[in-house]
């Protein structure tokens, strides 16, 4: 972290690109040139295209609630600037999913995994993304519970587990229907509760019959008698902890996935008294958006664009008006999103002027016109609520930024006087940001304001008596009916017809392998990407058999590649993948790579989930040769 922090890579002073796009050939300028220049640049665009022209190129970066949405979206909402709709890259299906079923409402706390008899981890690389998970789990473990690992791949979670379910990418559906139906055979289901406490059980149920455990483990690439051992085990266990994770979501029927999983415990009336879903979290905190982002802002009528679409309308000027102006911040977008090559041609535009605020010279900024210097998590006050607990905390710097680097909040408050913006939100401080972010009545802060609470200490997000919020037990489904909806009109309003109900989509075979990106325990995303231990190339895993039909062997560099590209990658042979899968870690950046390529490259970004139009990383086809 010294490195990330403290090292040569790290910006200090605003740049303006001298070289061409992509190049990285800059020169320091001055805060005020630089200010200047992105002022008269952006006027321009906006005297010609309009202010839809611009829009913000973000995603969460340290996942602060000033540095994420605060002073920028404000900027943003006054300018006029396209709104984005981010969600969508990561996230966005499982929440979907997750308010469509229960509302929102928080599922239960990580800490709930202690006590579980039981503990379901599906879609879930707990090891590398839900570290404070893992503790939980574990002390369950030491007391006799039992771990079931739900997973394409092998990972560290797994080699811990009591079972370890190694199905087929885009499966996980039929996996829970099937589920669904040994239990409703075995007579397991709790229909008391089914009848007071859920809507479209009967619905969802004859869907799920369809797919009896045989059925469902031909095409999930599993053993019949795992899914029976599984569905015992959820009957027997209590209490029982599901924890689902953004595996789940990563495929074209993600959202339906994640709603199938997360109605089995509602199914077994296993929802409270211990049990419950580690899902929702953020739903937890008393934020209040509308004071901290300022959405009051937005001229009416102006569009929002999917995440995912973007390297399209950049690349092929798909819109009316056209994207003229970016900010990419808090984001890397030329290594996460799907379709790598077709982000790279519309970054590279000469026509398109891009401001990039950052940490180190991503590949992102180098197609960037003006660079930024930011000041990382270390040199900034902020508020962080949970990324997957029921816990918020307040931080202040405890070194100062390097050089002439600036927090975002700093940068957008200078970028808005610039632009003339002379209301009192723009002037706001930090710990007045702070205070328009949570609510300052909520009793859980005890009387403090959330600009005042204690660093060393973490508030808790309890129930209305005290306890940790559990659903059905301090608190109760936010759903239109009251009710766990299985059969959902919201999320049919929303995505259409089809999303009434849970269903399936059948994959079009383009190639013969499915390659999934798991997160890195080197990276956060591609964060840290530019340090010594992430500069080499992530191994692609093949199975053995996988291996042998190409004459492959480990250590082989291959060339994996589609129609969108291709990228060459060390090959590592091994059974943590199934036939017919390969696995390549996602986010290192794309120095790795002797093509210029990561697998970004490789994922389609026009295929869609079926909630919240998400990307779909899982769903991807390669085939795999000697480089």
């Amino acid at each position: 972290m010294s490195a990330f922090v403290h090292g040569p890579g790290r910006l200090l002073h605003p740049l303006r690109r001298v070289g061409t796009k992509g190049s990285g050939q800059f020169e320091p300028i001055t805060w005020d040139a630089a200010l200047d220049e992105i002022h008269r640049r952006v006027s321009e665009i906006i005297g010609r295209w309009g202010a839809q022209s611009v829009m913000p190129l973000n995603y969460a970066g340290p996942h602060g609630l000033l540095a994420g949405d605060s002073m920028s979206l404000r900027f943003f909402n006054r300018l006029g600037a396209t709104q984005l709709y981010r969600r969508a890259l990561c996230g966005g299906v499982r929440s979907e999913a997750w308010s469509g079923t229960y509302g929102a409402v928080p599922g239960c706390p990580p800490e709930l995994a202690e006590t579980a008899r039981l503990n379901v981890v599906w879609g879930n690389n707990a090891t590398v993304t839900n570290v404070h998970l893992v503790r939980c789990i574990r002390k369950s473990k030491r007391a006799g519970g039992r771990l079931v690992v739900i997973d394409s791949l092998h990972t560290k979670m797994a080699e811990q587990a009591d079972l370890h379910l190694q199905l087929l990418p885009g499966t996980d559906l039929l996996l829970a229907w099937s589920l669904a139906a040994e239990l409703e055979r075995s007579g397991s289901l709790n229909a008391a509760f089914i009848a007071a406490q859920v809507l479209g059980a009967e619905e969802f149920m004859a869907r799920a019959r369809e797919w009896p455990a045989a059925r469902a483990a031909a095409v999930c690439g599993l053993k019949e008698s795992e899914i029976l051992t599984l569905a015992r085990w959820l009957t027997e266990a209590e209490p029982l902890v599901m924890a689902p994770g953004n595996g789940l979501e990563r495929g074209r029927n993600g959202g339906s996935a994640i709603r199938a999983a997360i109605a089995l415990p509602a199914l077994l009336g296993k929802l409270g008294k211990g049990s419950g879903i580690v899902l929702g979290a953020s739903n937890a905190f008393p934020k209040t958006p509308n004071r901290l982002q300022r959405p009051d802002l937005i001229p009416a009528g102006t569009r929002t664009l999917n995440i995912n679409d973007i390297g399209r309308h950049l690349a092929e000027d798909d819109i009316d008006p056209p994207l003229r102006g970016l900010f990419i911040y808090n984001h890397n977008p030329i290594v996460v999103h799907p379709d790598q090559n077709r982000m790279a041609r519309g970054l590279a535009r000469p026509d398109v002027f891009a401001v990039g605020i950052e940490l180190a010279m991503t590949e992102s900024m180098q197609y960037c016109d003006v660079v930024l210097p930011a000041a990382t998590h270390f040199e900034y006050a902020d508020l962080y609520p949970s990324y997957g607990h029921h816990w918020l905390q307040r931080a202040e710097p405890v070194i100062p930024p390097p050089g002439e680097a600036l927090p975002n909040t700093e940068i957008f408050r200078r970028l808005a006087a610039r632009f003339g913006f002379d209301e009192p939100c723009f002037k706001a401080t930090d710990e007045e940001l702070m205070d328009d972010a949570v609510d300052v009545g909520d009793a859980r802060l005890g009387g403090a304001r959330p600009s005042t609470i204690p660093t060393g200490r973490a508030v808790q997000m309890t129930g209305p008596d005290g306890a940790p919020l559990v659903l059905f037990d301090n608190l109760f489904p936010g759903t239109p009916s009251g009710k766990i909806e299985l059969k959902s009109q919201t999320l049919a309003d929303r995505w259409g017809a089809d999303a009434v109900l849970p269903a399936w989509r059948e994959r079009a075979v383009e190639h013969p392998l499915m390659l999934i990106s798991p997160a890195s325990d080197k990276r956060i995303s591609s964060t840290l990407g530019g340090l010594v231990a992430s500069r080499q190339a992530p191994p692609l895993l093949m199975n053995p058999e996988d291996a042998a039909h190409r004459n492959l062997k480990d250590g082989n560099e291959v060339r994996v590649w589609n129609e969108r590209g291709d990228v060459v990658l060390p090959l590592a042979v091994t059974a943590a993948v199934p036939r017919g899968v390969v696995a390549s870690e996602k986010g290192a950046w794309l120095a790795t790579s002797r093509t210029g390529r990561t697998i970004s490259a490789l994922v389609s970004a026009d295929l869609k989930a079926d909630l919240a139009e998400g990307a779909c990383f899982n769903n991807t086809q390669v085939e795999v040769s000697l480089a």
